[in-house]
């Protein structure tokens, strides 16, 4: 059985998770997932 998985909702959910646990972090991980979703726009998801 394959298991085919889309890093957004993935990385969505880390980021998520930890604002909920360190709310003083919200600017970096928005920082980091806004750069890593821009890098994924660019390449199709490709890597």
């Amino acid at each position: 059985m394959q298991m085919i998985f889309s890093l957004q909702p993935l990385i969505a959910l880390i980021a998520g998770i930890l604002i909920l646990i360190m709310p003083r972090l919200l600017n970096l991980v928005v920082a980091i997932y806004l750069i890593v979703i821009g890098i994924l726009g660019l390449t199709h998801g490709r890597f």
